[in-house]
């Protein structure tokens, strides 16, 4: 190092506690650079439909979050698929923007298979921070009852978000 050189300034380390208190100082609160639902939407693939409305695509999220907290959900298409032939009913909430299609391209047909209704929602971003991991998820399946046998915690969101999504249904009989 040269005479005319600074010596570079070290970083501040914060602790682990300071960095939890500034991550979950916003309780909830929107962040600012986050994606719009309308900008959300351009980067859906062409399989996401049924494509749940920018309200009920908020429900869906609050349905996941108390499903999550109360181990009545499952994660991922691989525990999906695992629920499905195990018997596991309920709605299954799946994001739009997931790429390669091929990953989860024949879950609309293995979902109208068993009678599952299910949606699509635009992020699968929001939908792992509404299941509760720091991962993107690609789908979930709310179950029904709770592994115990009790109903689960948001019934009147489920049956709204099941109402929605068998309207959709091509399999349904009005």
């Amino acid at each position: 190092m040269s005479d005319t050189e600074e010596p570079k300034a070290k970083k501040h380390k914060s602790s682990k506690k300071d960095r939890k208190s500034t991550d979950s100082s916003g309780g909830g609160a929107v962040d600012a650079n986050a994606p719009s639902y309308e900008e959300r939407c351009l980067a859906i693939n062409i399989l996401a439909s049924p494509l749940a409305s920018k309200k009920s695509t908020k429900k869906a999220h609050k349905l996941v979050r108390k499903a999550s907290q109360t181990k009545s959900l499952r994660r991922g298409v691989k525990e999906l698929v695992k629920g499905l032939r195990k018997g596991d009913k309920g709605l299954a909430i799946l994001a739009g923007d997931v790429f390669p299609i091929d990953v989860m391209s024949h879950l609309p047909v293995l979902l109208e298979e068993h009678n599952i209704p299910y949606l699509f929602v635009p992020s699968k971003r929001d939908l792992g921070a509404a299941a509760c991991t720091k991962r993107p998820t690609s789908c979930v399946l709310v179950k029904e009852k709770k592994n115990d046998g009790k109903e689960i915690d948001g019934k009147d969101i489920f049956d709204a978000l099941v109402d929605e999504a068998k309207e959709y249904d091509p399999n349904s009989k009005k």
